[in-house]
């Protein structure tokens, strides 16, 4: 029996979909209000973390698309989809791709370094102690640039396998599997 690969397939649950948006806002909270708003800011902050927190356990014990050792590749394997990207041929995944699962472990080490750094600076072991917000910002800073990176990774992977992956997020269903597609 042939799958109807047009028929759309639940790939992402409802815990990894609401973890994503609700990070988006969080994080887009906390940056905003990282010069002016104290009070907003940490408790922006502190839903980051608790965020990450919860992903990380999701990561380990969630359904099959959720699970890091479904997407998590090596570095040769995340180089060679890269290249094949270049060349345009790489294949389809069902769940997040190489390139996206490096991008997934990337975001989620800057943003537990940025919630570390940030409660570190409540404390008065760390309060004023210039590494520490150095740290924090910059690290809060280049996340501007890896979620740039990470949106275009979606919209060039949206637009090579003609699949918008925006409303996959928000839905959790991705179009369904073509016989070379990797599942």
């Amino acid at each position: 029996m042939q799958t109807d690969h047009t028929a759309p397939v639940r790939i992402w649950d409802p815990l990894v979909r609401l973890f994503h948006w609700s990070l988006v806002i969080a994080f887009t909270i906390a940056w905003l209000t990282g010069d002016d708003g104290q009070q907003r800011h940490e408790w922006a902050g502190y839903v980051v973390a608790a965020l990450v927190a919860m992903r990380l356990v999701w990561g380990l014990m969630g359904p099959r698309y959720a699970r890091f050792g479904q997407f998590v590749r090596s570095p040769r394997m995340i180089a060679r989809y890269l290249s094949q990207m270049m060349k345009r041929d790489e294949p389809r995944y069902l769940g997040h791709n190489p390139a996206g699962g490096a991008m997934i472990v990337i975001l989620l080490g800057a943003l537990s370094g940025t919630a570390l750094t940030g409660w570190m600076y409540t404390t008065d072991a760390f309060w004023g102690i210039e590494w520490v917000e150095e740290t924090h910002e910059l690290l809060a800073n280049s996340l501007l640039f890896l979620i740039g990176l990470h949106v275009a990774g979606v919209l060039v992977s949206s637009w090579m396998h003609r699949e918008n992956l925006i409303r996959a997020m928000w839905t959790g269903k991705k179009r369904g599997p073509a016989v070379d597609d990797i599942a």
